[in-house]
């Protein structure tokens, strides 16, 4: 019996405030534990709870891009639980008023365009932190993390793969960047993910009974989670034992690859939703909708399409420059200043990327910036350097973190390239001489040792001869 895999997803975005949902204490992450909490994020009695109006724009802003209908009129209710990181032993969230409703992503699945359904954004405040050790009979709380503003965003259950889940994660982290919500720093915790997960008979519109898988925090995390629950249920269906697959919470065991059960599925009325009264209803008014609107950027999507229209960049470099906006901020102002944008590809994707990689670093901490790379790139352009040279001058701008223009470091180094016929061709005659047996070769058809002889000449030169000059000297002579 074939099955196919049904996976809907839950997603928990920090949202970019200084200050918690109901309180004060700042959202820094990475402070001393329990060193940002009072009263209010602490539960402590007699304490009540002020909205924060950020929360409330952020929310909308994120309904608005990601085409949610908006409810102007929401509600903000207690879900009641016991857990040592709920101090209050109830979560100030929503429940059938959210702050936004429906709306949709566009991935790629299978080379085609995939609408993924959502089914709401709610705000809700985080819990505190459990900090386990191996070692101890206890475990440690940090309630720092405790009343930080969450958007909880829950999709209909479209997706039928770990690839679509994953394809939809990357999406929409890219656009809650791109619109200045949340950091998504997936490992500060700032985005998380649950899974829901059921298989049924392919061809059947029955929803059978689903799984959900907790807290998982990168792409590969919730791709192998899902795989490897997508498999312990096909299994189960095959022994005819799908009655064993109970509605349960389960982790994903990374070192073991595989999920383990924790505790037996809740259902709705388990938490005894009622709505929380020390909160007034939330109105929101046609101005704050409307300042929204206004403050939605170009969406990742639609600079993918204007990139592929005006830069003629292919699909591999638009998927790594547009997924990273800070990347793309950096690639747009290098064009803007004149450089051509298929250098500029290059060699973000290159030279920048790897002197990323090795010293550490992030595009915004980049020390070269693009009006210093810029002049650099021009440079290359217009001949009066080579490639070799041009990277030498930019190691040198970083990991010596030196604020010297360009053209100072190449006067210096005496890199400036040369583009004459009459002083290269002497040199090309040179080391043709000196390797008569390859030239041979090359006019008896092996036409790949063409390389190896314009290598020997940039040497011969110390690297300072144009190598399209080489080339047409080269092309001139073995003809």
């Amino acid at each position: 019996m074939k099955y196919e895999t049904i996976v809907g997803l839950e997603i928990h975005a920090e949202l970019k405030t200084k200050t918690k949902i109901f309180c004060s204490c700042s959202t820094k992450f990475g402070s001393r534990p329990n060193e940002n909490t009072c009263p209010v994020c602490l539960g402590l009695p007699g304490t009540l709870p002020v909205v924060n109006e950020e929360v409330i724009n952020l929310a909308v802003k994120a309904g608005i891009a990601l085409k949610c209908k908006i409810n102007q009129i929401s509600k903000m209710d207690r879900k009641n639980y016991f857990y040592p990181d709920l101090p209050k032993a109830y979560q100030i969230s929503q429940f059938n008023l959210p702050i936004c409703k429906d709306g949709y992503i566009e991935i790629n699945s299978k080379e085609k365009i995939k609408k993924v359904r959502l089914n709401r954004i709610h705000i809700e405040e985080d819990a505190g932190k459990l900090i386990h050790s191996e070692n101890e009979a206890y475990s440690l709380i940090d309630y720092n993390r405790a009343g930080i503003p969450l958007i909880e965003i829950v999709t209909e259950p479209d997706l039928r793969s770990a690839e679509e889940a994953v394809a939809f994660l990357k999406a929409l982290k890219e656009i809650l960047e791109y619109c200045d919500i949340s950091d998504c720093k997936m490992e500060e915790g700032s985005l998380r993910c649950d899974v829901n997960i059921s298989l049924r008979e392919k061809g059947s519109s029955k929803l059978n009974t689903k799984v959900e898988i907790k807290n998982l925090n990168s792409f590969k995390e919730l791709q192998r989670a899902i795989e490897q629950e997508e498999e312990r249920q096909r299994k189960l269906y095959a022994l005819g034992e799908g009655h064993k697959i109970i509605q349960e919470t389960r982790r994903f065991d990374s070192s073991k690859g595989e999920t383990v059960s924790m505790r037996t599925k809740e259902d709705i009325n388990d938490y005894r939703y009622f709505k929380e009264p020390d909160l007034l209803p939330i109105l929101i008014r046609n101005e704050i909708i409307e300042k929204a609107k206004e403050s939605i950027p170009e969406l990742p999507n639609e600079k993918r399409e204007r990139f592929k229209n005006i830069y003629k960049l292919n699909e591999k470099e638009i998927e790594i420059i547009v997924g990273d906006r800070s990347l793309a901020k950096y690639y747009e102002e290098l064009v803007n200043k004149g450089v051509n944008a298929k250098i500029a590809s290059n060699w973000l994707l290159s030279d920048i990327s790897r002197l990323i990689n090795e010293n550490k670093l992030t595009i915004d901490k980049f020390p070269v910036r693009p009006d210093r790379m810029s002049k650099l790139l021009k440079f290359v352009e217009s001949g009066k350097i080579n490639n070799s040279a041009a990277k030498e001058v930019l190691e040198e701008m970083v990991n010596n973190l030196s604020d010297e223009n360009p053209e100072e470091i190449i006067k210096k180094r005496g890199l400036i390239q040369e583009n004459s016929v009459e002083k290269i061709k002497p040199i090309v005659e040179k080391v043709l001489k000196e390797n008569e047996k390859v030239v041979e070769e090359y006019k008896n058809g092996k036409k790949q040792v063409k390389g190896f002889l314009v290598g020997m000449i940039i040497k011969a030169t110390e690297k300072k001869a144009n190598p399209r000059v080489i080339n047409e000297i080269l092309d001139e002579i073995l003809m």
